[in-house]
Parts: structure tokens; sequence; C-alpha cells
């Protein structure tokens, strides 16, 4: 089922990875050392070649079929079943969710779709759990398989956005634009280190947790730890086993939890953070908790990672080799060499002389309030500086919900989890906003419903203000 082949492209820079065009193979794993360790499972050291046995029985009990919806929870097995499905020439799809009405609408797209989990099965398609098929299956040889080749156009994936400001949308990723992406995150992010260890509290189905947990292991000779850790005990405690060598790669939700928490933390190689732009005050923060440099990543679905910063030293955003943004009337547009089309960008960039961008807000996230313009982002970031708030948004209800006026301007509203009174909330903000801009109402809720990579879908938020709105 492998494909055959032992050469492997040199991962020291990205000239070594071959033109898209050309669709030449690039290989799974790059630099390829048989008897160094790729993944730590269950307290087992799983070494470059007892993965690919385990690929070939993985991809020996999978059916022919074109598309399959990998939800597998523990990294691992996630990582089996996307090479599996990778060296069988199917498709890797990676729904927003996993709720079972967006897994069966999606499924309806993809015909012969079926499902990969380890767990629970989480829909009613046919489905294989992954965990079982390895477990009861013994290899065929202990001999070390030929490293697979893949094509580099041949698309690996179809990711999904969070759909954080509306209906989310499918986008293809090949499997030249992955590697190439993680080899460039792991020249900027561990150039002087030594096959540091990955540990994510980010699941591995969305993007940023599929470029930083997965591929940064396959393609920048990293090791990944296949936990998901998600209290700050928990986090505590797997890194306390680990060496400083270990990156974690979190978000600012849970790093803001981990910080409050105030646990004594091991000191790390590194952390990497995304999904949401961080307060600086919480980025130092971070890097004194784990003795750490901290990285953000700035990206999106359609481009993947694209730019990084240290936050605690600067607010400009460094590009990854071979990137390019031109600025149109309609806004910003990404270029690089192994994406396959360029990308438009949904954000608000500000470019620098020496290359660097400012990010100034979300295009759908810029309001106008009484002649007034300001960014939802930064206004939640406001909102999220003041003492005693634990967790917060500001944002626009549905329009059914907002007061009907003859200029049908919206109003911003906000929602927030803290124990001080919402006057309280309110005077504490009216220092750092301009008063049109002030939520009304600010109402206070017990949680938000942030998704598994802590992001803050519309549709969500609107449902839960609808339902506080007829609570009222």
């Amino acid at each position: 089922m492998l494909a055959s082949g032992s050469a492997c492209p040199d991962s020291s820079d990205l000239s070594a990875l071959p033109a898209l065009a050309l669709n030449a193979p690039v290989a799974l794993i790059a630099p390829y050392v048989p008897q160094q360790t790729l993944v730590i499972h269950k307290e087992r050291q799983i070494c470059q070649a007892e993965f690919l046995r385990d690929l070939q029985i993985v991809s020996a009990g999978l059916p022919d079929a074109n598309f399959a919806l990998n939800l597998c929870e523990d990294r691992y097995y996630f990582l089996l079943g996307f090479c599996a499905l990778l060296v069988k020439g199917a498709i890797n799809l990676l729904p927003p969710n996993r709720q079972p009405l967006t897994l069966t609408e999606l499924a309806q797209d993809y015909p012969g779709c079926y499902c990969l989990f380890d767990k629970d099965q989480p829909c009613d398609l046919p489905s294989i759990n992954l965990a079982e098929l390895l477990s009861n299956t013994a290899p065929e040889t202990t001999d070390t398989p030929a490293l697979p080749l893949i094509p580099a156009q041949q698309i690996a994936a179809i990711a999904f956005t969070s759909g954080s400001t509306g209906k989310p949308q499918a986008n293809a990723k090949c499997w030249g634009t992955l590697a190439a992406t993680a080899r460039l995150l792991g020249q900027r992010l561990g150039a002087d280190l030594i096959a540091p260890t990955i540990v994510g509290t980010v699941p591995p189905q969305h993007m940023y947790g599929l470029e930083t947990t997965l591929f940064m292991v396959l393609q920048a000779g990293m090791v990944m730890h296949s936990d998901k850790p998600f209290f700050p005990a928990d986090v505590q405690q797997l890194l306390q086993q680990l060496s400083s060598k270990a990156i974690l790669v979190t978000t600012p939700i849970h790093l803001r939890a981990l910080i409050n928490a105030d646990l004594p933390m091991p000191p790390l190689a590194g952390i990497i953070s995304a999904t949401a732009p961080l307060d600086p005050s919480l980025a130092q923060a971070a890097e004194q908790c784990f003795q750490a440099p901290l990285w953000e990543i700035y990206g999106c679905t359609e481009a993947g990672s694209m730019a990084t910063r240290r936050s605690t030293q600067t607010a400009a955003w460094q590009l990854l080799d071979g990137f390019q943004l031109t600025l149109t009337d309609t806004g910003a547009c990404a270029s690089a060499p192994h994406l396959q089309v360029d990308a438009p960008i949904q954000d608000q960039l500000e470019l620098q002389d020496d290359g660097r961008f400012l990010l100034c807000g979300r295009n759908a996230d810029m309001i106008n309030v009484a002649g007034k313009r300001a960014s939802l982002a930064n206004l939640t970031l406001q909102l999220l500086r003041i003492d005693g708030v634990q967790d917060g948004v500001i944002f626009l209800p549905p329009p059914s919900s907002q007061a009907s006026n003859s200029q049908q301007e919206a109003r911003p509203v906000a929602l927030v989890v803290s124990e001080l009174p919402e006057k309280t909330i309110l005077t504490a903000l009216a220092q750092r906003v301009d008063a049109p801009f002030l939520p009304r109402p600010l109402r206070k809720v017990t949680a938000l419903p942030r998704n598994e990579t802590g992001k803050l879908t519309a549709a969500a938020l609107h449902q839960l203000w609808n339902q506080l709105h007829e609570q009222r």
C-alpha cells in the first residue's frame, strides 16, 4: 500500500521542495532517520520506522474510497489516519466541528465518505475505529517499509473555515503546500533546537494544529507528543515529564487559563500561540511563567501559516520566507512559491518599509458608530485587560435583536464572564474606549461558547445572545 522509493529530499530549506507544477514527489518524512523518535504515544517512544509499520497496517485496513472524515481525538491515531489516506490517494475531510448534523451534511457533498475515529463513534456514517484496527492487527513483517513519496500536487485534505464570520468554507490543501509550510515554520521557530517535543492543547483537525503539531513533526525534525492536555494541572504534569526541549502549542484563551491557575510550570524551549492576537501583557506573563520565548503565528485557512512575531518584542509581523503581500483596492493578497493560488486576506494590514506588517483588524470586524471606526477585536482586547474579567467578547448582535432606528446603525454588545457587577465593568471599559463603542447592553454569562481552538463563531454568539434576549 505504501509508495516505493528510498530517496528523501533534504529538509534544510524550501528550495529542496520541488515546484508544485512539476507534480514531483515529496517524502512523507524529512529528514528520514528510521530509528529517530517521531511520536511519544501512551508513554511509548515510536521511531520513524515503527510509525511506517503502523501506517502500513492502517492503510491496508481502509476501504478504497475517495474521502474520509478524520475525527480521531488521539493525535497519533489522527496522524496515522491522515497519512494512510494520503498514501492511498484519498482525501482527509477536516470539519469545523463534530456536531452530527454538520458531519452528515458534509458527507452528503462527498460521495462514499466514511468516518475515522478512535473513541466514541461520532455519527451514523460508515466508520472505522483506528485504535481497534491497530491493536487487533499484527504487523506482517518487522522489516522497515519503504518511505512513501507523495506527489506535491496531490490533494491531502479539505479544511473548512471555523465559521467565525459566517458559513464555513471548504479549502483544498495539497501535500506540497502543507509540507512546505511546515518546513518554513520549523526554520523560523525551531532552527536552534534538536528534535524538540511538540505538546499541543489544540486539536489536530484545524489548520493551526495540523501544521504545528503534525506537519512540523513530519517535515521539520520534531517529535510529537500525542496527548492533548486541557486543564492547567494536566498541562503542568505532562510538561514536567518532558525535558526543557518541549514546545507548547496553544491559544490565547488557554494561555490565560494557565497563567491564572498560578501553578509552577517547568521551563520550555518555546511557546506558540495562534487563533487570535495576544495581549502583550499576557505574552509577557507567559514568557515569565515558562521561561521561554513566545511566538505568535498569523495565518488563515486559505493560505495557512504565513507570518510570525515575538509578541513581547514587537507588534509587527514578519512573513515566512517566500511570502509576499500585495495591497489592492479590494484588500490584501498573499502569494508564495508553495501556494497553488494567491490567497485573499480578510484582514486590514499596514505594510512597513522593511517588509513586515501590522494587523489593523479584520475587514468584517470593523464597525462604524457615530461617524467613528473601531475594531471589534481591539474593543474585546480592552475588555479583557480589565482586572477581574475572566473572559469576554464585544460583537454585533444578530439583526433581529437590534433596536430599529432610521439610520439602521448597529451598536456593539458584550458578553462577559466575571464576578464584577456589570456597571463596574462598563465604568472601567469607559476609561479605555470611546463612548460610542461602549457595549449596550453588557451581559454576564457563566461561560462563552468557544470551540476547540478557543474561537467564537458568529452562529454560536448569536444563538447565545438570542437565548439571553428571550429570557428577559
